[in-house]
């Protein structure tokens, strides 16, 4: 039996959407554990080139079931919108189930997100405006709504009066924004619900009958472990646990589950939102590595926001490696590094006091760390058509053994370019 959770090692944008769709092959099951329509996984087959932000990333298998776990931030609007997406560009419908457990984005959390952003100017978080950060804080402050509430009008009706009384305050004090009636929303929740009916049931129920019958199960992550509210860059961190230790919790299966854990680390860095971000680069060195990045550059997949960019972080990816207990790696976009005659990675940090470290520091020292960087020889070539490791040139296998060195994981899986075909075995 194999349960594998696919995550990210960094501060996302590692490319977990094109792996998890290489191994969601020889899955039965791909689930969404955690996360909701705040970042994307791009993905690009013969059908195209798609960006999904709620469905999981096997929806392009038409043996695959594709799980949203009770642990996620279900935004319905983006969900049937992404349905319909799939059915307008030829994709068959996939086979998706939706956990009855999973709880609901509210239009009311969208709202909030963007006026705090507003509200905070300069001192923003670099929000997605999704809803997500207001979506869990009513998730623990007990005022969420689980997606089968949508399907009792009283009991809806009731979960939302609870969930306004405080926020029409907010609204109307804080923001001075119109107050908000359960009926404002109810009309178009009960709609949402009524379209994806056919694909709520018991998840949890379903995954723990698989597990127990030894299916190949594959645990989807959002965003990377650096983003995590507990172990990442607080407070410029998602509201959810990006870590592999939280996938089963947020799928609804036994925590021993989990046997595999595929670290998604990326050949150089990128990051979207507001933090500390030690190895960034600016101006033109970092425009070229962002235009070149990636299918079409890097760019937030969500947002469309230019990425800020840097070059390979040892100290963070080792953390963040660390922290997700990978098993392996998948090293992804090393073909982007191929216009340089030599590359600068950042091995090690130095702290204000003139300490070199390898240790990844708390956000509070990561201000005025500064990178140590060495320089690896580049190789000069396109390595996009490649099918097989061997073929790769040394410079591009020694710069593949530096990384697996400095994060202290084996790397098993390269991959050369966007589409699933570009990926070899280590």
């Amino acid at each position: 039996m194999t349960v594998t959770a696919i995550v990210g090692a960094n501060w996302g944008d590692e490319g977990k959407g094109k792996m998890t769709d290489v191994f969601a092959a020889k899955s039965s099951f791909v689930v969404r554990f955690q996360g909701g329509s705040n970042a994307g996984h791009t993905i690009i087959n013969h059908y195209g080139k798609f960006a999904l932000r709620m469905l999981p990333s096997g929806v392009f298998y038409p043996s695959v079931t594709n799980i949203i776990g009770p642990g996620t931030a279900l935004d319905t609007a983006v969900l049937i919108g992404e349905l319909q997406g799939l059915a307008e560009r030829g994709v068959p419908k996939p086979k998706l189930l939706i956990s009855e457990r999973a709880q609901v984005v509210l239009p009311i959390h969208r709202l909030f997100d963007e006026l705090e952003e507003k509200r905070l100017g300069a001192q923003s978080f670099g929000s997605t405006k999704r809803g997500i950060a207001p979506f869990y804080a009513d998730k623990y402050a007990k005022l969420g709504i689980q997606i089968g509430d949508l399907y009792d009008h009283s009991r809806l009706r009731e979960r939302l009066e609870q969930s306004l009384a405080a926020k029409n305050i907010l609204l109307q004090h804080l923001y001075g924004h119109p107050v908000l009636e359960p009926s404002d929303l109810m009309a178009q929740l009960q709609q949402e619900a009524a379209e994806l009916a056919p694909f709520v049931c018991d998840t949890t129920e379903l995954l723990q009958a698989a597990y127990a019958n030894g299916e190949s199960i594959l645990l989807e992550g959002q965003l990377g472990a650096l983003r995590d509210p507990d172990h990442g860059i607080y407070p410029f961190t998602t509201s959810s646990s990006t870590l592999a230790g939280y996938a089963p919790v947020g799928a609804g299966i036994p925590a021993r589950a989990v046997t595999d854990v595929i670290a998604v680390v990326k050949a150089y860095s990128s990051c979207v939102g507001a933090g500390p971000f030690v190895c960034e680069l600016e101006g033109a060195e970092a425009h070229e590595l962002r235009l070149r990045g990636g299918d079409a550059g890097e760019f937030g997949v969500n947002t469309g926001r230019p990425r800020r960019m840097g070059w390979f972080d040892a100290v963070a990816t080792r953390y963040g490696c660390q922290m997700q207990g990978a098993t392996e790696v998948a090293l992804t976009n090393l073909d982007v590094l191929g216009y340089l005659d030599e590359i600068p990675v950042c091995a090690a940090y130095e702290l204000e006091d003139g300490i070199i470290t390898d240790k990844f520091p708390v956000t509070s020292k990561l201000y005025a760390a500064r990178p140590v960087v060495e320089r690896l020889p580049g190789w000069r070539t396109d390595i996009s058509n490649v099918s097989s490791y061997d073929e790769l040139p040394e410079q591009a296998k020694r710069y593949v053994d530096f990384v697996e060195a400095r994060i202290g994981v084996q790397i098993t899986t390269v991959s050369v370019g966007p589409r699933r075909e570009q990926v070899v075995k280590r």
